[in-house]
């Protein structure tokens, strides 16, 4: 879990996306928060989700896989909803990772 969430924030970081991280481990709000936005047919069959989880303002993007998957792809700004001006730091939403 722990590479997921660097590579995670690696990325945004490298590309200048601005994102709030929620830090599920420290937080029990936060993690309750986590749990009540990732839709039901995302979860695991049995227990909870796991981090890292993306989301929009509180859109549901997806977990690592779905993540690594549109970048991958080369549509990673497709995924987080976002439109990646050259050169310069993305606005408008605030992502938020759920670590």
């Amino acid at each position: 879990i722990k590479k997921q969430q660097q590579d995670v924030l690696g990325f945004l970081e490298a590309n200048k996306i601005e994102f709030e991280e929620k830090d599920i481990a420290a937080n029990e709000e936060n993690r309750k928060w986590m749990r009540e936005n990732v839709p039901e047919d995302s979860r695991p069959a049995s227990g909870n989700p796991l981090p890292p989880r993306l989301f929009n303002d509180s859109r549901y993007l997806g977990d690592y896989d779905a993540f690594f998957e549109a970048r991958e792809n080369n549509a990673v700004y497709a995924f987080l909803g976002l439109t990646a001006p050259p050169g310069s730091k993305v606005g408008g939403h605030l992502l938020t990772v759920s670590l």
